[in-house]
């Protein structure tokens, strides 16, 4: 499971969470650290923060597509909206949270991917 997130503790938070229930995360502090690495086409899910410096969550979402990347992307954003959930959920995200979520949110959220076992 990979986490994109620019806030160092969000990420520390995810992956904490993630630890906490048996799961393995890598962390990015950016889309194009992410893109950068051999994550994309190695991890079993991506939760995408929507708003970050450089690369927003839909380009990421973009370039994955681009590069016939069939990750499984679960979005977030501290700005929800229906909009935003909307249009994440159009680019082919499975799952839209709101920051702040709960960890039974991200659980449900990783739940419902194709193939997943959480």
């Amino acid at each position: 499971m990979c986490v994109v997130d620019d806030e160092p503790k969000v990420r520390k938070s995810l992956d904490n969470l993630l630890r906490s229930v048996g799961l393995r995360a890598v962390c990015f502090e950016s889309g194009e650290a992410f893109l950068a690495s051999r994550w994309p086409e190695q991890a079993d899910a991506l939760l995408l923060d929507v708003r970050m410096p450089g690369l927003k969550g839909a380009e990421v979402q973009a370039l994955l597509v681009e590069r016939g990347c069939p990750l499984p992307v679960i979005c977030m954003s501290a700005e929800a909206g229906a909009q935003g959930a909307e249009s994440a959920l159009a680019r082919g995200a499975h799952a839209f949270l709101a920051k702040p979520f709960s960890a039974e949110a991200l659980l449900a959220a990783l739940a419902g991917l194709p193939g997943w076992a959480a």
